[in-house]
């Protein structure tokens, strides 16, 4: 499912009037007929208490058809003004004059204390109040309101986005409304499914509002949701060559779990024949931990790396690979930085890099730009910050345009690690990942994790998906994994070693459950 900016619906509201002869206040009626219809359907209407909070523009007019609808279908209504009433224009207008018409309360609200008491007896509450086109901080008496709305226990519908949230990037502007239950409206807004977003909004339906699927399926959106794809089947008559080798060049002394983890990660997610180069003094504790990885010991550098004399064996052995894994607990000793620079620009295989290795390049972005092969880079936002020469902070207000013009400009795959991870294509598309977000999404902050991601991508393109579809499913089969472990342990206490173990159910889990994976996109959205 295609996910998409403000501009981009607002694109797509013009597009439909113009194109398609679909009039404004068609749109706003079924916008308010789909946040009905989940109201219905959730909680009921019929002998219950409604207060439909109303703020500026079309999410106000959002908000009169709902009143409108819970009123026919036997529910109380007041509405709560928190705009100027001579303001409203178009169908926003046209469906104020005709709630006015209904036995319904409409209050302008001058205070806080004036929401705070009606709200209070209601059994519901339908967040009506700024939209997704927010961009500054909520003020005033908007923010008083919201924090009287999420103070009051009732349960509340937000109606196209949680009030508060911007649209783009889904952070909090200032203050915003937790809602159980947000319904969008022609597609789901980028604001709607990255954190903090994603978790104020709580449930998340779309409804498509009458557009037809040549607006909402357009290539010119470039973000989305894919469905998972299915895994080739292992076949009787092969070998373990056919599903590798691999190699992982990692560790460094006092970095134990990352060549261990990345190496066999990429065994227990389906992969056949993983060979890993460590520093000679690790090499028996590391072989000890995974006895089917072939180790490589490396000559090291006065800090225990791997040090430059070993670039010519290395190059040797990464060129028979399928595809090389660098950088996992590495260090930052200069010489051990210098020859990942170096193995960067002439290892001739698919290569992903992780960790240690992402500081490494930053200082020369060139030698991913000039590579034939294909890249796949998996920072977290840390990482990504050195990458990008941009402060975190930065990055958090705008991830998936700063995410889609670095991996344009680079020509790689860039897998942005978190909750709700995106995944940048070099030709412009983000996918964000649906996985990893029950219990898990909280259980994965923990050290270690993202280590168990490097070989579960490296199995999904050993196993004979192409590049975008193995960085794409190996982060969702690595968030899986998170949340089988988190249902199964809980978050509390999960370790990177209990997503590790977990992958081969993982796998199981998405081979036998494709279907029920991709229907609600993982229960990420459901559609009307």
């Amino acid at each position: 499912m295609k996910v998409c900016r403000v501009a981009e619906i607002r694109q797509l509201d013009k597009l439909a009037v113009a194109e398609y002869g679909i009039p404004t206040e068609i749109l706003m009626e079924n916008a308010g007929e789909a946040v009905y219809s989940v109201i219905q359907k959730e909680f009921g209407i019929e002998g219950k208490t409604f207060a439909v909070l109303c703020g500026p523009g079309n999410n106000g007019g959002d908000g009169f058809v709902v009143a409108r609808k819970l009123h026919s279908s036997g529910g109380e209504v007041r509405v709560l003004l928190l705009a100027d009433r001579e303001k409203y224009q178009g169908a926003a207008k046209k469906n104020i004059e005709i709630i006015e018409r209904f036995p319904i309360t409409i209050k302008e609200v001058k205070s806080a204390r004036q929401t705070k008491s009606s709200v209070a007896g209601v059994d519901a509450i339908v967040d009506a109040l700024l939209g997704t086109g927010l961009d500054r901080d909520v003020d005033g008496i908007l923010r008083q309101t919201i924090e009287i709305v999420n103070a009051s226990g009732k349960k509340v519908f937000a109606v196209d986005i949680a009030s508060g949230i911007n649209g783009d990037s889904g952070r909090e502007m200032g203050v915003s409304i937790k809602a159980d239950i947000t319904v969008t409206f022609g597609l789901p807004k980028i604001g709607n499914l990255l954190y903090p977003g994603y978790g104020r909004g709580g449930k998340l339906y779309v409804s498509h509002i009458s557009f037809p699927p040549s607006l909402y399926n357009s290539d010119s959106i470039k973000v989305e949701i894919a469905k998972p794809v299915p895994l080739p089947q292992r076949q009787a008559d092969t070998n373990k060559m056919d599903y590798g080798p691999v190699l992982v060049i990692a560790g460094a002394a006092n970095y134990y779990w990352a060549p261990h983890a990345s190496a066999y990660s990429f065994l227990k997610s389906g992969g056949g024949y993983i060979h890993l180069a460590c520093p000679k003094s690790m090499a028996p504790s590391v072989a000890k931990r995974g006895r089917e990885v072939i180790i490589h010991p490396q000559k090291e550098t006065a800090s225990g790396s791997i040090a430059m004399v070993n670039r010519d064996d290395l190059l040797k052995l990464a060129n028979r690979m399928k595809m090389v894994i660098l950088g996992p607990g590495l260090s930052l000793d200069e010489e051990t930085q210098k020859l990942v620079r170096l193995l960067v620009s002439e290892i001739g295989k698919p290569l992903l890099i992780d960790g240690d290795g992402l500081t490494a390049i930053a200082s020369d972005m060139n030698i991913i730009k000039k590579r034939k092969p294909a890249t796949i880079l998996t920072p977290h936002l840390g990482e990504m910050s050195r990458l990008s020469n941009m402060e975190r902070s930065e990055i958090e207000k705008d991830r998936v345009n700063i995410l889609q013009a670095k991996a344009r400009g680079l020509n790689a795959h860039i897998v942005l690690k978190g909750p709700h991870s995106l995944i940048g294509c070099p030709d412009g598309r983000v996918f964000i990942n649906t996985s990893g977000d029950t219990e898990g999404k909280a259980g994965m902050a923990t050290a270690g994790s993202g280590d168990v991601l490097n070989g579960t991508i490296a199995a999904m393109f050993c196993l004979g998906l192409n590049i975008e579809e193995a960085a794409r499913t190996g982060v969702f089969i690595h968030g899986l994994s998170g949340d089988l472990t988190a249902k199964e342990k809980g978050p509390d206490g999960m370790t990177a070693k209990d997503i590790l173990d977990n992958l081969p159910n993982a796998v199981h889990y998405y081979r036998e459950n494709l279907d029920k994976i991709s229907i609600n996109y993982n229960d990420t959205v459901y559609i009307i």
